[in-house]
C-alpha cells in the first residue's frame, strides 16, 4: 500500500491560507504522526470508502469525516505494516481525531476541516465544526464553478 490512489489537498481560503494544514502543524508530535501514517495509508488508499469502516462516517452535502482513535503503530498493526519482529506500542495517550473531507473529482480528496475530538468533545464543539467544515466546502464550491 505505498502508492495512493487519491490525492489530498488541503482548503484554501480566499486569503490562500489552508487552516488544516496549521492545525495539523500544532498537534503533538505523537497526534501528528498517527494522522500522517493513517492518512498515507488508509485515506489515500480507500478515498471515501473509509465510510464502509471504522475510520469514516459521511455527514453531509459531499462531506465525510475521517476518524482517528489509534496510534501510529497501531495503524500500521492493524494494517498488517509492522516489520517482523516489531510490536504494537503500548497506546500512550488517548487519540481522537476528526478531519473533514471532501470528495472532489475521481482522485482527489479535500481536506476542509480538523479538531482533536479527544480535547474538545462536546456535542456542540463537534456540531461548530461540522458547520465550519460545510462553510468551507460551500465557499470551495462557489470558487471553483467561478473559476478562482
Amino acid at each position: 500500500m505505498t502508492d495512493a490512489a487519491y490525492e489530498l489537498e488541503f482548503y484554501r481560503d480566499a486569503d490562500g491560507r489552508r487552516p488544516v494544514r496549521d492545525w495539523l502543524q500544532k498537534l503533538d508530535r505523537s497526534k501528528a504522526r498517527a494522522l500522517g501514517v493513517a492518512m498515507f495509508h488508509i485515506l489515500q488508499q480507500e478515498g471515501v470508502g473509509v465510510c464502509r469502516t471504522e475510520y469514516g462516517k459521511p455527514i453531509s452535502k459531499g462531506l465525510f469525516e475521517f476518524r482517528l482513535r489509534h496510534s501510529a503503530q497501531e495503524v500500521l498493526h492493524n494494517l498488517g505494516l509492522l516489520p517482523p519482529g516489531e510490536t504494537r506500542a503500548k497506546r500512550e495517550r488517548d487519540i481522537l481525531l476528526r478531519v473533514y473531507c471532501h470528495a472532489h473529482g475521481d482522485k482527489v480528496i479535500l481536506l476542509v476541516a480538523g479538531y482533536d475530538k479527544g480535547e474538545a468533545p462536546s456535542k456542540s464543539r463537534e456540531e461548530h465544526e461540522i458547520r465550519l467544515a460545510e462553510s468551507r466546502l460551500q465557499d470551495f464550491r462557489e470558487r471553483v464553478a467561478r473559476g478562482t
